[in-house]
């Protein structure tokens, strides 16, 4: 049983992986025989990989044909940068409330890290890399994490692994945007206790991408 659970943990990583630097196109189809014959592992494992990834919003299931990777641009991101404008903006409102010392100290760690890392790992790279996405979520969640609310912050974690692919496509469709600029705001109003200009600026900051891809 622990074999097959390993099993399964690689190829959904693996899978994961491959969705989000870009190696399977929008729509491209996901079959599970082929990618259970790649992997090396049943046809039962790599669903179940494949079906995880439909959970994190990195797949979609299609009536009658199997999976395939999302298409950008379309309603989903629409909905999931809806979602996240409604949440995240009183989330970080209950944090600038609530949060202590402690809780300033790791939202200015998380900027600081997320500030130092490059967005891309070579240079003409078209997807943002793994340590930047990284830092990406933790500045993120940190500046959340004061709210002190897990329901909230599981629903934001959900969120957001289901918008990773749509904004590691986005550094296509605007490569001139200032991200560096919205996060140094944002983290200036949150620490500045300015409740109302943080919660506007993380609003218009988490609704961006999917109006970037509508536009692309």
């Amino acid at each position: 049983m622990a074999e097959v659970t390993s099993r399964s943990e690689h190829v959904y990583s693996s899978l994961r992986a491959a969705v989000l630097h870009g190696e399977f196109a929008p729509r491209q189809p996901l079959k599970p025989q082929e990618l259970a014959n790649r992997h090396g592992v049943s046809l039962a494992v790599a669903r179940e990989a494949l079906l995880r990834l439909v959970g994190d919003g990195l797949a979609e299931r299609l009536p009658n044909r199997g999976f395939a990777v999302p298409a950008t641009g379309d309603d989903r991101w629409q909905q999931t940068a809806e979602a996240r404008a409604a949440i995240e903006p009183v989330m970080l409102r209950l944090a600038i409330e609530r949060g202590d010392l402690e809780w300033e100290a790791r939202v200015r760690a998380a900027h600081h890290r997320l500030a130092g890392t490059p967005p891309f790992e070579r240079e003409g790279d078209r997807h943002y890399g793994d340590d930047w996405a990284e830092a990406h979520r933790r500045f993120h969640r940190a500046l959340l994490e004061g709210c002190g609310n897990d329901v909230l912050l599981a629903t934001f974690d959900r969120l957001w692994t289901g918008s990773e692919l749509a904004r590691r496509w986005s550094a296509l469709s605007n490569p001139g945007r200032d991200a560096v600029a919205e996060h140094r705001a944002i983290e200036e109003a949150a620490l500045a206790r300015d409740a109302d200009r943080a919660a506007d600026l993380l609003c218009r900051h988490v609704s961006r991408t999917a109006a970037d891809l509508t536009r692309s």
